[in-house]
């Protein structure tokens, strides 16, 4: 069964959705000039909606330790999601004792990770535009034929530019056992819509 990530959860009803709707984990964006910025108190309130229930990922952008470890001391996470500069993975896991999935953007075959240097899970998306403020996919999907052939190092999860009605598409043309959605189930920006998560997640499952 296809996997799937909602990311960006920033409101009660987007995460009830997500969790009725059987999303496997909750992403959480701790990157403040994202539209789905939540702080630690933020993201642990919502989280406590649910107790147990789908996998918690953080997302940070040029990850300081120190910042890591004052989210985690307010809202327990499962995943560490990283882009930008990445300090040493392992040191990372070391210190936290958590898995870390590493953002890799890709505009050509040459992009494609040859090794996982040292993450436990690589998310593929495009290649954020030169003017872009914010890391990945922003909403853009890559030429997924450029996978064709490619040998992963690891598990991966594919990311970028998906919506309810490429996903299904998406995984057939990719592969993909897992799937990571944001702003493809927004009704506006950093507003997640009901009716596009259960859509998304249902499309993804009945390939």
């Amino acid at each position: 069964m296809i996997r799937v990530k909602i990311c960006g959860i920033n409101d009660p009803a987007a995460l009830d959705t997500a969790v009725e709707a059987g999303a496997d984990w909750l992403g959480f964006v701790f990157f403040p000039p994202s539209p789905r910025y939540v702080t630690a108190a933020q993201a642990a309130a919502l989280s406590a909606r649910h107790p147990g229930g789908p996998l918690r990922v953080g997302l940070f952008v040029d990850p300081v330790e120190e910042n890591i470890a004052a989210v985690l001391a307010e809202m327990p996470l499962d995943i560490l999601q990283l882009y930008g500069r990445i300090p040493d993975i392992a040191a990372l896991r070391a210190r936290f004792g958590l898995p870390i999935w590493r953002a890799v953007g890709v505009e050509a075959a040459s992009d494609l990770p040859m090794d996982n240097r040292g993450a436990d899970c690589l998310l593929l998306e495009a290649k954020p535009p030169p003017a872009a403020t914010r890391p990945g996919g922003n909403a853009v999907s890559f030429d997924w034929s450029l996978l064709r052939g490619w040998t992963a190092p690891c598990p991966w999860v594919l990311a970028g530019g998906l919506t309810p009605d490429n996903v299904a598409e998406a995984v057939r043309e990719t592969g993909a056992t897992a799937v990571d959605v944001s702003s493809g189930v927004e009704r506006a920006r950093g507003v997640k819509d009901a009716a596009l998560i259960r859509a998304f997640i249902a499309n993804a499952r009945g390939v």
